[in-house]
């Protein structure tokens, strides 16, 4: 949910940014075919999408195993495939190969608990001042951008410094 950090920071997305936007994508094609990975904007690029974070709560709260590969799978449609995830029957056909029923997902998206719980967890990143993505925290120590992951990584193996 970068929206809510981009309009306390001020700021607006890679994508939205002059002559920035355009070296990004540029970029992070050259990342994908670096790491052999599909790349696939939608054309609307950068989209809300708010189905598919719902979605991810009613999944993490009633199918807990499955919350990691559906997050997985939706990463992959939006970015590798391209895929509307603003849409809630695309969002749910998302879960159906990890055997959710797609009409429970969708009731779920729209419970008013749902949506509490993913205002709730945005409220909760503005306030450890996440404002980006990727962004890790580990033992109070931020880390924002997958450039820092081999830093993260380090992290981890020392327990800091």
């Amino acid at each position: 949910m970068l929206g809510a950090a981009f309009k306390v920071t001020g700021s607006m997305g890679l994508s939205r940014t002059p002559m920035k936007g355009d070296y990004a994508r540029h970029d992070w094609a050259r990342i994908a075919r670096l790491k052999n990975l599909s790349l696939v904007f939608h054309p609307e690029h950068p989209i809300i999408q708010l189905p598919a974070t719902r979605a991810f709560y009613w999944i993490e709260r009633e199918h807990p195993a499955c919350s990691n590969a559906f997050a997985k799978a939706a990463f992959d449609a939006y970015f590798g495939d391209g895929r509307d995830l603003r849409d809630p029957e695309t969002v749910a056909e998302l879960a159906k190969p990890m055997g959710i029923d797609t009409e429970q997902l969708l009731l779920g998206m729209a419970e008013p608990a749902i949506k509490d719980r993913a205002k709730a967890m945005s409220d909760q990143a503005l306030e450890k001042n996440v404002f980006g993505s990727p962004f890790f925290i580990v033992d109070g120590e931020p880390f924002w951008g997958w450039d820092r992951l081999p830093m993260l990584e380090e992290w981890l193996k020392t327990g800091g410094w």
